[in-house]
């Protein structure tokens, strides 16, 4: 996809492996299934990473209530029906009934300039950098959930807690 975001493991492997069963463990991923088959799956959080979301180089109101997204993954063959989009604005929806969040937020590969266009295409704005530069997911995005709507036919349905 002409990006180097998958080319290597952030920082190292094990930290990667250790954020992701975090995620599972946690209850804070979800894994939307076709039948047996993982077709995409997304981590959200109430909490924000005190090092990626920090002023002056974030222009985000911080004290304003947001869900952050991690890990937005779709499987190859789901991808362009639209099944990662409606994944975030679920999570915005989410945040918004349970915590009430006011914006999604995300933090996107620095280099990945495809899918900083993808999230503003998507109703995302520019919100600032991460201050650490050695940080390569430091491109931060925000959408307000006032505008999110939910979809008549959605791609999913939300199981468990």
């Amino acid at each position: 996809m002409d990006t180097d975001q998958w080319d290597k493991p952030w920082p190292d492997p094990a930290a990667r492996d250790r954020r992701v069963l975090a995620g599972l463990r946690n209850g804070k991923t979800w894994i939307v299934w076709d039948d047996d088959i993982a077709a995409a799956t997304i981590t959200i959080t109430t909490r924000r990473n005190n090092a990626v979301w920090a002023k002056p180089a974030c222009t985000a109101d911080l004290k304003e209530r947001a869900v952050f997204v991690h890990r937005l993954i779709t499987s190859r063959k789901y991808a362009g029906l639209g099944l990662g989009a409606e994944l975030i604005d679920w999570a915005g929806l989410r945040g918004s009934r349970e915590y009430g969040a006011k914006w999604i937020r995300i933090d996107v590969w620095l280099t990945n300039t495809g899918l900083h266009d993808y999230y503003k295409s998507k109703g995302f704005r520019p919100c600032g950098i991460c201050a650490d530069p050695g940080y390569p997911s430091g491109a931060l995005f925000e959408k307000p959930v006032a505008g999110i709507r939910v979809p008549g036919y959605p791609k999913f349905t939300e199981t468990g807690s």
